[in-house]
């Protein structure tokens, strides 16, 4: 199945949910940033987190940035999500190399250890709307759970999950986010608490082939379930020549002309995309030209 993301309320429960299948996008990234099997799934959780994070904007040209600041091996996490379902990411050293805890899964909290989560909401007013939390233990659906509860006051639930196959390619990826909305009742809460100690973890699920239809009904079992809307998501990076220029610029004159003076051609590598932009030295003194003008 194709990289979807599912929203749908509990009707008449006053709670809701968005589930992702992220395999096609989290596989992306993996090709992009030659990504060993732990950094693979730090990576794709939180890309999967965006996902469904950008699909709550308000604003169709809004934008959510999640950073995980660890002081693991993995380094920094940083990934970019819009409304329309297209996020982007990469990480400090994609070549980290962990061994398995001891229940024989990867160690992705051992990758980005103690630290901070950033979420970072551009929704089209004057400032960014900031909000940071210490992390729980670095497997970051947990801290995403933090995050809602202590940034946005929204009691949630989160399960995120990025199988690896033996050839390292990703063989599923996925997650869910459930919140409860004000006023719902605690017999309600007490039936979903109750699935949530049941349900099979999301790569479980999908690697048994079952549906995001199938997986929200089993997290909301009990509830009459309304699916709201289903979107198509994906990985695309937003990089240009001119995004490129305008950063070079941003460096100031001292060091652009520096650049066009050291060397005969300068390259800038996208750190979303791994897209190489070559500038050569008359093209630097353009960009100068044009900056002084």
């Amino acid at each position: 199945m194709s990289d979807t993301l599912l929203r749908a309320i509990a009707r008449d429960a006053g709670i809701q949910i968005s589930a992702a299948i992220t395999t096609g996008l989290v596989e992306r990234a993996r090709e992009i940033h030659d990504t060993t099997p732990v950094a693979t799934a730090a990576l794709g959780r939180t890309l999967t987190a965006t996902a469904i994070m950008g699909s709550q904007l308000k604003t169709d040209d809004g934008s959510v940035t999640v950073q995980v600041k660890g002081n693991g091996p993995l380094g920094t996490i940083v990934c970019v999500g819009d409304a329309d379902g297209w996020v982007r990411g990469y990480l400090q050293n994609p070549g980290c190399e962990l061994p398995l805890r001891a229940d024989g899964k990867l160690d992705v909290g051992g990758g980005v250890g103690r630290g901070y989560l950033m979420v970072i909401k551009d929704i089209g007013l004057k400032d960014p709307i900031t909000g940071t939390v210490a992390l729980v233990n670095g497997e970051i659906a947990e801290d995403l759970t933090r995050y809602f509860a202590e940034s946005e006051q929204i009691p949630s639930a989160c399960a995120l999950g990025v199988l690896v196959d033996t050839d390292r390619t990703v063989k599923c990826a996925g997650g869910w986010l459930v919140q409860l909305m004000p006023g719902v009742k605690d017999a309600d809460i007490d039936r979903l608490e109750s699935n949530l100690s049941k349900i099979e973890s999301m790569t479980t699920m999908l690697d048994k082939g079952i549906t995001l239809e199938q997986i929200v009904q089993a997290v909301l079992d009990g509830f009459a379930v309304d699916f709201l809307q289903t979107d198509p998501i994906g990985y695309r990076c937003a990089c240009s020549r001119e995004k490129v220029e305008r950063a070079l610029l941003s460096m100031g004159k001292d060091e652009l002309c520096k650049m066009a003076e050291e060397q005969e051609k300068s390259e800038v590598t996208c750190q979303f995309c791994d897209k190489v932009y070559t500038f050569s030295r008359e093209e630097l003194r353009q960009l100068l030209a044009h900056a002084e003008k």
